[in-house]
């Protein structure tokens, strides 16, 4: 089954004072291009992040967030240092004494813009056990986002088997009117002799001309490769995870039968029928650029 590279996925878990988060999403990419945004205590694991992330969805534009919600209000205050409030009060009043300059008129938010009077947290180190609890829910939101990604792929495979198949009704729909193209050729060539040059000319000769031009508007070669690389799509669809790019090509050979077969064509309604072979297509290529 092919996969999607569009996906979503979301973790947690519950520490006794505090909730780690954990989100990831992707869009479609030619390669991994991942950006992350971790909390401080867990960014020596980055590295060991990133390499899970790359190994199991292989391709995408890749957003990774790890964040902290904590449970304590408490916790959520930034503490005022004020042991270094005291030390720049004291400073800023020898100063202003001494050079005779006024004292700040709001003394609480001059001070509490000063260096270091809100006091940081203390340093933690993070837990072998902690860590091991975070792991298993970033690699549960991953497998949430490549399950998001099966969805989408399902999704995917159906509008294009729509698809091929559509191409396939439409390839055939050509038939009918091949004969009757060979016809109305030779009918304007003959009345293209006889009523507006006016001469005589060489029957056989004629048919002989009239089948060296048929021929250069023979259109099977191109109608049994189309139809093969119709199989081929739907073979590589069947074949498993990571055909994108494959399925990319293939498409892309589609193409150029299906160009070809429209310069060939010379008949109103066979022309039809490739616009609406391209159309098909079109919409076959928009969606296999986010196929894994």
């Amino acid at each position: 089954m092919i996969q999607s590279m569009t996906g979503y996925g979301k973790a947690t878990a519950e520490l006794p004072d505090k909730k780690i988060n954990v989100e990831i999403k992707s869009l479609n990419s030619k390669a991994m291009d991942l950006s992350t945004r971790i909390a401080p205590l867990y960014r020596e694991k980055e590295i060991e992040i990133r390499n899970e992330v790359a190994k199991v969805l292989e391709r995408g534009k890749v957003d990774f967030s790890l964040w902290i919600d904590k449970k304590d209000a408490d916790q959520l205050i930034t503490p005022i240092n004020q042991e270094v409030v005291e030390a720049y009060y004291k400073r800023v009043k020898e100063i202003s004494a001494t050079i005779g300059i006024p004292e700040p008129e709001d003394w609480f938010s001059t001070l509490l813009r000063m260096p270091d009077v809100m006091s940081k947290n203390e340093i933690q180190e993070l837990g072998d056990e902690e860590w091991a609890m975070v792991r298993v829910a970033v690699e549960e939101a991953i497998q949430h986002l490549v399950d998001f990604r099966k969805q989408e792929g399902a999704a995917l495979e159906k509008k294009f088997r729509e698809k091929i198949a559509n191409i396939g009704r439409l390839l055939e729909a050509v038939a009918p009117f091949e004969k009757e193209r060979v016809d109305k050729v030779k009918e304007r060539i003959t009345d293209a002799l006889e009523k507006t040059l006016s001469v005589d000319y060489d029957k056989n000769r004629l048919e002989q001309e009239i089948i060296y031009y048929i021929e250069k508007l023979d259109v099977n070669e191109e109608k049994q490769r189309l139809s093969n690389h119709l199989k081929y799509f739907i073979n590589t669809l069947e074949s498993g995870n990571g055909q994108g790019k494959k399925l990319g090509f293939i498409a892309q050979e589609m193409g150029r039968e299906i160009n070809t077969l429209g310069s060939k064509s010379n008949h109103a309604e066979m022309q039809k029928i490739v616009v609406q072979m391209k159309d098909e297509l079109e919409q076959i290529k928009e969606q296999v650029l986010n196929v894994m």
